[in-house]
Order: C-alpha cells, then structure tokens, then sequence
C-alpha cells in the first residue's frame, strides 16, 4: 500500500507540474509533441530528418532524453536549432519537473514547435504527462508487428502512430496491415504514418501533420487573445 500511494503522489506531483507547462504552451502557442518508442526505433533519426526540412526561419526547439550521454544532442544540433539534452541518470523516462527544468532559461515566445525525444522505452513514458499537445508513438518494422497488443497503454495514449523503416519490410517478418489493425484495436482513433528516414518516405505526410497541429494550437490561441481585447 505505501508504494501504491507513494507512486500516487510522485504522478500527481507531475500532473500538477505538466498543467502548469501546457498553460505555458498554450499561452505562447507553442506545439508540443512527445516522441515514444522502443530503443533504436528510429525517434533521433526521424528528427534529424524533420529539422533538415525546415528552414533556417523556424522557430523550433528540442528537447531529448537518455539514461546517459549527450549523442543524440550533438547530432541534432548541427541543424542550427536549439537542443537541448537531458540525461536521466537511470530513470526510463522523463518527467515534467525534467522538462520544466530544462526550459526554465528558454524564451519560450520564440518558440512555434517544441519536439521532445522521451528515453527509448514503451512502458514507463506512458504513465508521465509532460504538458504535451499529443504523444506519437514510433515502431519499426525491425520490431515485432505484436507490440500494440503488448504495449497497449502507449498506443492507446497516443493520438499518432509512425511506422517507420518500411524500406526494411523485404527483408523482415514484419505484417505491416497486422500492425495496424492490432494498433486501431487498440485506439481505433489512432492516426498512422509509414516513414523511411532512409528513402525518405512518408514524410512529407508527417510534416503535414505537424502543420496540421501546430494550426489547431495556433487557432484557439487566436481566439483566446481576441477575445481579451476590448476593441474585438
């Protein structure tokens, strides 16, 4: 019992903190997407991808999270955005205090999009708001094709699934309709993406769906403002 009620108060320690970044996010209308997956499922190489599409006029930040070193820091930014890492120590995921400390000398109006690279792991980032917009969670077709059924909490969280390094689908047991079928078992809402950071495939349709949300944040933040104005 006193674990359980112990694991109670760490979660709604970081409830509390995540609302208070998603107030954050909203006021500066600012798109937050928190990227979940399995190790080596390709999240940094995904974002490298992502941030060599953009213009250097971007207003685009990152965030990503390991156990230990700074690798995938220094090899996002050489795109000439702001990265920042945050390394756990052994912890399996990021929490929101990690993330508020992390942004808490960021200027947050010059941000339009903040990307947050969670630690490799399908189980503990499920249970861990971090303020963000919507969670997308990252498979590749060199993992089992099962994992939706096996993992369902993060599946059933996240508003996007990316199926990525489909240019390896000739070469392994991987049924890519299975997948998505065990996936949409369990959130039938769920959006899917097919991507190859290789050939580059899908991700046209990936940076549309980031234009996409960054709108619907954009969107209420303009009425929000308008409506505080006295002369609207």
């Amino acid at each position: 019992m006193t674990r359980v009620a112990m694991e109670r108060k760490v979660l709604t320690e970081n409830d509390r903190i995540a609302a208070g970044l998603r107030a954050q996010f909203a006021r500066h209308g600012i798109l937050s997407v928190n990227l979940i997956s399995s190790p080596g499922a390709g999240k940094t190489s995904l974002l490298e991808r992502t941030l060599e599409r953009f213009g250097a006029g971007e207003r685009v930040a990152v965030l990503t999270g390991d156990i230990q070193t700074d690798n995938d820091a220094r090899r996002l930014a050489r795109w000439g955005f702001p990265v920042r890492q945050i390394t756990t120590g052994g912890a399996c995921h990021l929490d929101a205090r990690m993330v508020e400390q992390a942004l808490a000398d960021w200027d947050l109006a010059s941000l339009d999009l903040l990307l947050i690279e969670n630690v490799g792991n399908l189980v503990c980032p499920s249970s861990y708001d971090l303020g963000e917009a919507a969670k997308v969670v990252v498979l590749s077709v060199a993992e089992g094709d099962d994992k939706p059924l096996k993992y369902p909490a993060i599946f059933f969280k996240s508003e996007l699934l990316v199926l990525n390094k489909v240019d390896l689908l000739p070469y392994v047991n991987f049924d890519l309709a299975l997948a998505c079928e065990y996936a949409r078992r369990v959130h039938p809402q769920i959006e899917i993406i097919e991507t190859s950071c290789t050939t580059g495939a899908g991700l046209d349709k990936w940076l549309e769906w980031l234009k996409a949300r960054r709108a619907m944040v954009v969107a209420p933040s303009i009425i929000l403002s308008e409506a505080k104005d006295p002369r609207s």
